[in-house]
Formats: C-alpha cells, sequence, structure tokens
C-alpha cells in the first residue's frame, strides 16, 4: 500500500494560506462544539522518523483553546510503565469527555517498532493487535472520535532530512540512535507498517496515510481529516439529542431460559468448617500467601483480586483475612463506590485501569467494574446495549492483562436471602455493626429476583479460561475465607511455575 502511494502531490502557498486560514476557524469552532456535546477526542500521528509529525501538531493545536487538549510524547516506557500491560499508559491519558488528547506515537509502537527489534513475535504479536483492535473499539463505542494518521516519506527522502538536521548542531540532537536504525532497516519497518495499518484498520477508527513530502499540502489533508471527522460526529450526537430519550429505566429484559436456574442453583451453601479446622488451614494459607508476596515480587508477577456478592456476603472480613499477614508495600486494596464526576467523564473501564498492580504487587477490588452488568443494568443507570456491550469489553479488559502476566482471580460471595435477612438485623442489632446497614440495602433486598438474573448472565458470560469465576460458598463465613485464600495461592503458585 505504501510503496503506491503518490508522494509528488503539492500545495502552493499562496492556496495554502487561504485553505490553513478557513481550516483553523473551523477547527475552533468545531473545538467548542466538541466540548459543549461532551465529545472526547483522540488524534494518532504515527508515521517515519523527520516526517514532519511535531510540526503538523504544533500547526493543528495553534488555533485551539489550549485548556481543551493535551499533547502526548509517546517514548520509551518508565520502569514503572514497563511494570504493567503495554495499554496501562495510553489508558492514563485517554481524554475525559469534551477534551482532546494529541498522541505523538501511540500504542502502534508495539506491532512496529518493538517487532522490527524483536522483541515481539508469534503469539504475542497477534495477542498485541487483538489487544489494540480492542481499545480502539472500547473507545469509540464509548463516544470517541478516534482519528488516525500516518505520515509516510520515502527512504531517500527521509535520508535527506537526517542528512539537514544532523548538518545544523541546533537540530543535530532531534536525530536519535533509533532514527539511524529506522533509516537502516527502513524496508523492514515499511513491511511492519504496512501490516499494522491493514491490522488496524476499521470503520470506528480508520487511517489516514499522509503524503508528506510537501509539508502544506500535509498539514492540510491533516486539518481537512479532522474537521470531516469532527463535523460528522457532532451531526450525528445534535441529531440524536434532538429526539428526547425517555428519563425512565428500560425494563430489565429477561434472560433466555436457559441460563436461568443453573449456576447458582447448584451452588452448596451448607458446606461449613469448624472453628478448629478453620484456625489451622487459615494459619497454614497466610502464611503461604505471605512467602507467595515475595516470589511474586521477585518474579514480577501482578495478581488483581476481585470481590463481588451479595450485600453482607462477608467481604470485608473476607478481605481482611487475605491480607492479614501481607506485607502492606506489597499490596492495596481499592473499594468501589459510585463513580464521582471525574470518573463519570472517562470511559467507565477507566477508572479501574489506572488502579492496576504493577507487576510484582497484588491489587484486591472491593466491588469492581462488574458494576456495570449489575448495578448499572438493574438499576438502568446504563442502557441496554451499553451493558450488553460490557460483557465483550471486560473479557477483552481481562484478556489484556492476563496477556501481560498478571494473575486474576474473580469471587462471586454467594449466600441465600434467609442468611442474608439474619445478618441485616445482627447489623441492626449490634451497635458496632449498624454502620455497615443502610436503607440502600433494604432496597437493594427488595430486587433480588432482578440481580439474580443479572448475576447469572454475568457468571454465563464472563467465565473465561483465562479468568474464570470462583462461586464462593458463602453462609459460612469461615468456609469462605479458607476457600479463598486457598484458591489465591493455588493460581499463584501456579502461575509461577
Amino acid at each position: 500500500m505504501l510503496e503506491n502511494i503518490d508522494l509528488s502531490k503539492t500545495l502552493d502557498k499562496a492556496e495554502y494560506r487561504k485553505l490553513k486560514d478557513e481550516a483553523e476557524l473551523k477547527l475552533s469552532a468545531l473545538q467548542r462544539q466538541a466540548k459543549e456535546l461532551g465529545i472526547p477526542v483522540i488524534i494518532v500521528f504515527e508515521g517515519w522518523g523527520a516526517a514532519g509529525k511535531g510540526t503538523i501538531i504544533n500547526e493543528l493545536i495553534l488555533p485551539l483553546d489550549p485548556r481543551g487538549f493535551k499533547v502526548y510524547s509517546t517514548v520509551a516506557p518508565t520502569t514503572e510503565e514497563a511494570m504493567h500491560p503495554f495499554l496501562w499508559r495510553f489508558w492514563q491519558h485517554t481524554p475525559a469527555r469534551g477534551r482532546m488528547t494529541l498522541f505523538d506515537r501511540s500504542w502502534y509502537g508495539r506491532v512496529v517498532g518493538d517487532r522490527v527489534e524483536g522483541t515481539i513475535s508469534g503469539k504475542e504479536l497477534r495477542q498485541a493487535f487483538e489487544d489494540i483492535r480492542s481499545f480502539g473499539r472500547q473507545l469509540a463505542d464509548d463516544g470517541n472520535v478516534i482519528i488516525k494518521f500516518f505520515l509516510h516519506i520515502s527512504k531517500k527522502e527521509q535520508k535527506h532530512r537526517f542528512n539537514v538536521l544532523r548538518g545544523n548542531p541546533a537540530t543535530a540532537w532531534r536525530v536519535s540512535k533509533s532514527d539511524l536504525k529506522q533509516q537502516k532497516h527502513y524496508s523492514e519497518y515499511l513491511a511492519a507498517s504496512e501490516d499494522m495499518l491493514t491490522e488496524t484498520d476499521s470503520d470506528y477508527a480508520p487511517w489516514t496515510v499522509v503524503e508528506a513530502h510537501d509539508q502544506r499540502f500535509a498539514t492540510i489533508k491533516v486539518f481537512s481529516t479532522v474537521i470531516a471527522a469532527l463535523e460528522k460526529c457532532i451531526a450525528a450526537r445534535q441529531q440524536k439529542q434532538a429526539v428526547t430519550p425517555s428519563t425512565e429505566a428500560a425494563p430489565l429484559t429477561q434472560m433466555p431460559e436457559v441460563f436461568r436456574s443453573s449456576i447458582l442453583d447448584r451452588v452448596d451453601l451448607s458446606l461449613t468448617l469448624t472453628r478448629k479446622a478453620y484456625e489451622d488451614r487459615l494459619k497454614k494459607a497466610q502464611q503461604a500467601l505471605r512467602e507467595l508476596e515475595y516470589k511474586i515480587y521477585t518474579k514480577r508477577v501482578p495478581v488483581i483480586i476481585a470481590y463481588e456478592g451479595w450485600d453482607a456476603a462477608g467481604k470485608g472480613g473476607n478481605i481482611r483475612r487475605v491480607t492479614q499477614s501481607l506485607d502492606p508495600r506489597g499490596y492495596e486494596v481499592v473499594p468501589i463506590a459510585a463513580p464521582n464526576d471525574l470518573e463519570k467523564s472517562h470511559h467507565y473501564l477507566w477508572r479501574f485501569w489506572v488502579q492496576m498492580p504493577k507487576a510484582g504487587h497484588i491489587t484486591i477490588f472491593d466491588r469492581t467494574w462488574y458494576g456495570r452488568v449489575l448495578v448499572e443494568r438493574v438499576e438502568g443507570f446504563c442502557s441496554e446495549p451499553e451493558w450488553r456491550r460490557a460483557y465483550r469489553e471486560i473479557n477483552e479488559m481481562e484478556q489484556h492483562l492476563t496477556h501481560a502476566g498478571a494473575v486474576l482471580l474473580k469471587f462471586w460471595l454467594h449466600i441465600d436471602p434467609a442468611e442474608q435477612l439474619r445478618r441485616f438485623k445482627e447489623r441492626e442489632k449490634l451497635a458496632y455493626k449498624q454502620w455497615k446497614i443502610t436503607e440502600e440495602d433494604w432496597r437493594n433486598r427488595k430486587k433480588i429476583p432482578q440481580y439474580r438474573v443479572a448475576v447469572e448472565e454475568m457468571l454465563y458470560r464472563t467465565s473465561t479460561p483465562f479468568a474464570p469465576w470462583t462461586v464462593v460458598e458463602s453462609n459460612c463465613k469461615l468456609h469462605a475465607r479458607i476457600k479463598v485464600l486457598e484458591t489465591v495461592c493455588k493460581a499463584i503458585q501456579k502461575r509461577l511455575k
């Protein structure tokens, strides 16, 4: 594809000035409209060294309100970034609604530069393409406008530009060793770039190849593409808003019969453990986990433990037993509540991505990203298309985490309605437990049938080979604590082997 691009295209100075003045006014107005409509915008610049990415980015941001955008220059990952999945640092910089992020190079370096350098190949390369496609689709589904440019120049033109830059002491620093390596291995980078463009081009995030021999032509093509994409999205959003949506929550879609009375009905809630057996196994499991915490640190293995379950199922007490003997420097417990304004302005997975552990550490989530298909579904906080889409998005996120080497454990703490009622009444009766029971708990209890439908479908659709659910029989808290501890130990031991 790239070898057939006509790089001789030019634009004379007078025409360029006229077109650019018009484009700047349009772009400024479109930025304001996108902000008013809450549209997040992502603009990605990839391409050859010395192709003019920096210059064009500077031209593009000049007419923009600087309070509404951020430019992120992608360089080699820091030590901290390298200890997370490769998409982690880019999730950090995705824009809030109404804002814009311009990426000077991006996540695509994983399948071009890293590939040519030989640090990724085979199965890992295929997984990277898969993760990148999922990342773009999730952002687009959430309303992000994604505009991607590949600035193309020939090998001869690149060599000429490098020589000009190196010939001037004031600009010689701009030609790095990696730039020279790219020039030397131009054909290999060309093949990898062709593959990247083919594998990651899509209707929701298409590539625009920019003929960059003539800077004026390249600049106007970039401006025109951005303007067209924003106008299209803004028109669609305005048309959608013209139809007044219902303020009432959509009725909960009933699950097909095949999903009903399946997983939870088979849980044996009669399982118990004596106090003596509990104390013996608790001590052994906690000691084993403490030793494993040290091993995962030395082996740089991240561990993610996710807790979901019914109100009063014992998540807090269970988490305390898991962490009781751990070194507090090696783990973090993240309690999840209703999202704040900043979190609401991003993709719903954003607030979980920023909390993921770095390699060698443990993060425990007290409630999780599954709120999207549980409370948000049942309470009507998101639409049916949104929570249905979430099953795929969650599976994709968890697959990316496990691709990066994480141990991911998911626990559903299950109790029956009678046991829940007993615990609710106990909390009301005991002064030191009264803070645990709220009107919200009683309100949720009335919706157990709706929540049960949602839980069954969640377990069915998101228990995968790489991130299976473990349903924990929790009528007996002692049994539940031991099952979780021993399951965590076994999973980490398996990963270390």
